[in-house]
């Protein structure tokens, strides 16, 4: 399995309407942009979230939160998410919502 699909399909219909949404295959699995930049993504069970790197701490505290660490070195500002942080439709907005409001924030790639 190299993403799992109801995961994406979940995170579709939270951003269902969101003006410059793309998608693309990268890392592995799904990332959905946001005028080029990446909000968050699926590889494999996690779901994997952009944010604020001086909030990491905070937010690898959280439950499920884990580095994405796809390469020896994590990386600041980017998360994976084990299944039991995303389990009820709540938890998996309140993280979504965190992603594209980092997105937002960029200048349009």
């Amino acid at each position: 399995m190299a993403y799992d699909e109801e995961l994406s399909e979940r995170i579709r219909a939270q951003l269902e309407g969101e003006p410059g949404l793309s998608e693309k295959r990268m890392f592995g699995g799904l990332a959905f942009l946001i005028d080029g930049n990446m909000a968050c993504g699926v590889n494999k069970t996690a779901l994997v979230v952009r944010f604020d790197p001086a909030i990491h701490a905070d937010v690898l505290a959280e439950p499920g939160a884990r580095d994405f660490d796809l390469s020896p070195r994590p990386m600041k500002g980017w998360a994976c998410v084990d299944p039991d942080g995303y389990r009820t439709d709540a938890d998996l907005e309140r993280w979504v919502e965190r992603g594209l409001s980092f997105a937002r924030g960029l200048p349009p790639k």
